[in-house]
């Protein structure tokens, strides 16, 4: 075996590892934005390091591999903010130990621009 098959071994096994975990914050976590947080970084890494270790194991699918990693590099952050502004918005509540509030103040706004139009 390569050393690039033992790598791409090892990344499939922390992707794994890292979707697995991030399984438990879905279950765990106390309201909708905390759960979001911990889907977003588990898909992140998780499945950026399962396409990038398949990629170096079966060497014809590495463009593939990093194509995808790329690709959910740029869309699942993006994706994740639109999810957690569209639940505050529809009124998602927070959890009461929650310390900050930063969609406060973009929400106001947003409604003050709505009463002007």
């Amino acid at each position: 075996m390569l050393i690039s098959e033992y790598l791409g071994y090892a990344l499939i096994i922390l992707g794994s590892l890292f979707v697995f975990l991030g399984s438990f914050g879905l279950y765990r976590f106390p309201d909708v934005y905390c759960r979001l947080q911990a889907s977003t970084k588990s898909v992140t890494l998780g499945a950026m390091s399962l396409s990038v270790g398949v990629g170096l194991v079966e060497i014809n699918w590495f463009v593939k591999g990093l194509l995808i990693a790329a690709l959910l590099l740029l869309t699942v952050p993006v994706s994740s903010s639109y999810l957690t502004r569209a639940a505050y918005k529809s009124g998602a509540p927070m959890w009461e130990g929650a310390v900050v509030d930063m969609y406060a103040k973009v929400h106001l706004e947003d409604l003050e621009r709505e009463k002007e139009e």
